[in-house]
């Protein structure tokens, strides 16, 4: 156990940004799993400009690299622009 009152400090805020880090990634995850499943060209692009807006702010907080973000964008976009219109 820590000895120190800011190492028990720093175990309390490490873990309430940690539960944070994952409630945003998950939401991101489950986001990303509409735009995969829709087959209406224009929701799947309001649901994408959403999607890019959390990928970019993941990727701003360092959650996900700044790469990852980039990929999950581009894949995320190749698929809306081959659904019908």
């Amino acid at each position: 156990m820590a000895n120190h009152k800011s190492a028990i400090k720093r175990i309390r805020s490490n873990e309430a940004k940690r539960l944070r880090n994952r409630f945003y990634l998950k939401t991101t995850r489950t986001f990303e799993r509409k735009v995969k499943d829709s087959t209406n060209k224009v929701e799947a692009t309001d649901l994408l400009r959403k999607v890019t807006a959390m990928l970019d702010k993941l990727a701003k907080k360092n959650i996900i690299h700044a790469n990852k973000a980039a990929n999950h964008k581009s894949k995320l976009a190749k698929y809306v622009n081959r659904l019908a219109a």
